[in-house]
C-alpha cells in the first residue's frame, strides 16, 4: 500500500472519528446550569471544546487506520471470509 493511500485512507477515518466525537462531553445550558441566550435553542452545547473534539478524533483515526493497514498487510480478514448474499462457501 502507498502512503498516499495510507494519508487518504486516515483521513477518511478522521472524518469519521470526528463526526463520532462530536456529542461525547457536551452538556447543555440546562445540565450546566448557564443561562441561555434569548432564541438559543434547547440542545446548543453550553461547553464545546473544539480542541478535545480534534484530540480524540485524531487518536481514534490513528487506531482505526493503523488496524485497517495491519489487516491490509496481514491479511486477518479479506473478502473471501466475507458471506456476501448469504451465497454458501464454495
Amino acid at each position: 500500500m502507498q502512503l498516499t493511500s495510507i494519508i487518504a485512507i486516515y483521513g477518511l477515518f478522521w472524518v469519521l472519528s470526528a463526526f463520532l466525537m462530536l456529542p461525547l462531553g457536551v452538556k447543555t445550558a440546562d445540565e450546566v446550569g448557564a443561562e441561555k441566550v434569548p432564541g438559543q435553542a434547547d440542545s446548543a452545547p453550553a461547553n464545546f471544546n473544539g480542541r478535545k473534539v480534534v484530540w480524540r478524533a485524531t487518536l481514534l483515526a490513528a487506531v482505526l487506520c493503523g488496524l485497517f493497514v495491519a489487516n491490509y498487510v496481514e491479511e486477518w480478514i479479506v473478502m473471501d471470509d466475507i458471506n456476501l448474499f448469504g451465497q454458501p462457501p464454495e
